[in-house]
């Protein structure tokens, strides 16, 4: 493993300076995808800026708007009563997300910030219509989850920038949801993941949000799938024509894990069965 200085600021400010002074220095907070890829020779960074003693990154608090700050835990996460209370769907992911361990050191802004098209923390936040709040030399600005993605480990961070929380708005009692993902084996990346979320009023749908992990470049909301299930009732013939639809929403990949069919008509039957339960859930 080559060598590279380590850097703990107490600031983001003191971040951002050296971030400026360093060439290629790369900011962390968990480390558990970081540290393989430097073991690996896959990243060789000038240095890395540990985000470790900046208190202010992690924290959960629910108000007029709900944040949880980048250096926030899976773990932390799960043991968060109201927050799991208020939304479900983050437990549902972080529940089987990796080992115990791995749960206590991974941060939900690194696993954003990863832009792993298979990250599992992303398709339930795109689902919750999540934004994301950064802050660099130049100021603070927030972006929509689903514009900050630009494609496999790129994301919308400019040079310096750091993802300081998750912006998430208060839940609604009428909110039903669920999660589902499948991998080959135990603590494995997801072949396929799905997220859904949306208001159910009588028995119709409103705003639908339909999310999927690992069948694209980016974990992506399946526009045309939302757009269908908005203001109808659920039945066999909508749940068919979601799927169908969801088949042509994506673009999977044929890796060692699965074919990219494979995953297309998983995928298809992820999004029919998430449907289902999250109606479910109301009865």
């Amino acid at each position: 493993m080559t060598p590279f200085d380590y850097h703990r600021p107490e600031t983001l400010a003191e971040a951002f300076r050296i971030a400026g002074a360093i060439p290629g220095a790369r900011y962390v907070a968990g480390g558990t995808d970081m540290m393989v890829r430097i073991r690996s020779g896959r990243e060789r960074p000038g240095a890395l800026i540990s985000l470790g003693r900046i208190d202010t990154l992690s924290r959960i608090e629910l108000g007029s708007v709900t944040q949880i700050g980048a250096r926030t835990t899976i773990g932390q996460v799960l043991e968060h009563p109201e927050l799991t209370a208020a939304y479900p769907l983050l437990a549902l992911a972080a529940r089987p997300f990796a080992s115990v361990q791995v749960r206590n050191l991974a941060t939900v802004g690194g696993n954003v910030c990863n832009a792993s098209p298979a990250a599992d923390m992303a398709p339930v936040l795109l689902a919750l219509d999540a934004r994301v709040e950064i802050e660099g030399p130049q100021g603070t600005r927030e972006v929509p989850l689903d514009a900050f993605f630009k494609g496999p480990g790129q994301t919308d961070l400019a040079p310096r920038e750091v993802l300081t929380s998750i912006v998430l708005e208060p839940p609604r009692p009428e909110a039903r949801s669920c999660f589902l993902r499948r991998s080959r084996v135990g603590m494995d990346i997801a072949l396929t993941s799905v997220a859904v979320h949306f208001q159910l009023a009588g028995n119709r749908l409103t705003r639908p949000r339909v999310a999927a992990g690992a069948v694209a470049p980016c974990p992506l909301r399946l526009r045309a799938v939302e757009n269908l299930l908005e203001g109808r009732a659920v039945d066999a013939a909508l749940l068919d024509e979601a799927a169908r639809l969801a088949e042509g929403e994506i673009a999977p990949i044929t890796d060692i894990r699965a074919s990219a069919s494979y995953r297309r008509r998983l995928t298809s039957t992820l999004v029919r069965r998430a449907i289902t339960a999250a109606c479910e859930e109301s009865r």
